[in-house]
């Protein structure tokens, strides 16, 4: 397991009865978590006063939030600044289980010692792209909503990341990757953060276990002759990390060698010194 252990401004306080209580920054949410199967009781002092709880209603859901409680706050991850909001379907802008793959990604474009361009797919509010942007490379940031884009352009502004190297384009992923090698362009990274299901702009449906091996071989076409990394991240129950690393072996390390690695992502839970899966990655590493 790939454990983010490393964050300041984010918290796993405790997670039970199907819910997670967090603190981002100083202020505290508990939100629901369907992997969280045991309740031991609730013994952590601040499940008694959050700042938001979010509580599913039929096949919804809805925010209930505290009157301190702001419309929009900034946390940080090392230089990385990022703005949490509560938004819908439980979700706050940020997926914090991610920062250990921001690292690995940052560590090999540093390292790499050549000028890397990286084209993130899905890529939601800019979590990756910042890491790599950070990092020095450029970056191609695909993603179908404006305003998931629109906040990632706020989040590479508050990391001093306003004049760098990023393209943003808001698309179907897989037109655009079309496109992109229809045009001959090529890059040295490719990330991608499919949804489970999805419809893009045009009412495009897209669902993750028909689609991930084309989309995965088509997008491999894309890389360029001197290739860095290529990381699948997935947040679907039923598609496991060896699964993801076996596309890629099809894909990528049948053709170019290097290195495969696959596993759950995981964060640390205060209460109990245990681990709380949060997703799963498979990556395509170079050799040397």
């Amino acid at each position: 397991m790939w454990l983010s252990d490393k964050w300041k401004d984010y918290e796993l306080l405790d997670c039970q009865g199907g819910e997670r209580l967090e603190r981002w920054g100083k202020y505290m949410l508990i939100r629901p978590d369907p992997q969280i199967i045991w309740d031991c009781g609730r013994h952590v002092k601040e499940w008694s006063h959050p700042d938001g709880v979010y509580t599913r209603v039929g096949g919804g859901g809805s925010w209930q939030t505290g009157e301190r409680l702001p419309e929009k706050w900034c946390i940080s991850y090392g230089k990385m600044r990022f703005y949490v909001r509560p938004m819908g379907f439980k979700h706050t802008g940020l997926f914090p289980e991610q920062a250990v793959n921001w690292d690995r990604m940052s560590s090999l474009i540093q390292s790499a010692g050549r000028p890397i361009k990286v084209l993130n797919l899905f890529a939601y509010t800019g979590g990756a792209t910042i890491a790599c942007a950070s990092a020095g490379a450029s970056v191609c940031h695909v993603d179908a909503s404006r305003g998931m884009t629109m906040t990632a352009r706020e989040n590479a502004a508050l990391s001093g990341l306003a004049d760098a190297h990023i393209r943003y384009i808001v698309d179907d992923c897989q037109k655009f990757a079309e496109r992109e090698l229809r045009r001959g362009n090529r890059y040295d990274a490719i990330i991608m953060d499919p949804p489970s299901y999805g419809r893009g702009p045009s009412g495009e449906v897209w669902k993750l276990e028909e689609n991930i091996h084309k989309f995965v071989s088509l997008t491999a076409k894309l890389l360029s002759d001197t290739p860095l990394f290529f990381l699948i991240n997935s947040y679907t129950t039923g598609l496991s990390p060896l699964t993801m690393e076996y596309i890629l072996r099809l894909e990528l390390y049948s053709q170019l060698g290097g290195v495969l690695e696959s596993g759950e992502l995981g964060l640390p839970v205060t209460s109990s010194g245990g681990v709380l899966p949060c997703g799963a990655s498979a990556w395509w590493i170079a050799d040397g």
